[in-house]
């Protein structure tokens, strides 16, 4: 007949067991990170449109379901841009993951905007010049 675990070692090999998970859960933890993003415009003028555009097109390409993007509209809630100290738009903000990132301009150059959002790491990201929050 074995011996019975007691439950202070059955309780010791649970801990275990959900340390190795949770360890396994932050390892991956890039993998699944969960991008917020805003990005401040002007009305409905081409510039505000492109940056739309293709914010959505590369978070979409690269970010599917892994992202929250609010497009805000500074004529119509100028105190949201006043309270974020927004001087000129269209401007992309990443709150998360952290760092934040701000990222003025139209987003046209995808290079330049998926360094800042993190998603490759190149050459590009010495020429890139983001603002910490």
């Amino acid at each position: 007949m074995s011996p019975k675990k007691s439950p202070r070692k059955r309780a010791k090999i649970a801990t275990i067991d959900s340390v190795a998970v949770f360890e396994k859960i932050l390892k991956n933890a890039d993998a699944i990170q969960h991008y917020q993003l805003r990005l401040y415009i002007t009305g409905t003028t081409p510039r505000s449109s492109h940056a739309i555009a293709n914010i959505r097109a590369l978070c979409d390409e690269f970010l599917p379901g892994h992202y929250d993007l609010e497009v805000i509209d500074i004529y119509q809630q100028p105190t949201e841009a006043a309270r974020e100290q927004i001087i000129a738009a269209p401007t992309l903000v990443k709150e998360l993951p952290i760092p934040a990132k701000r990222l003025i301009g139209d987003l046209s150059d995808r290079d330049k905007v998926m360094v800042g959002l993190s998603l490759v790491n190149n050459k590009a990201a010495k020429k890139t010049q983001w603002v910490k929050m």
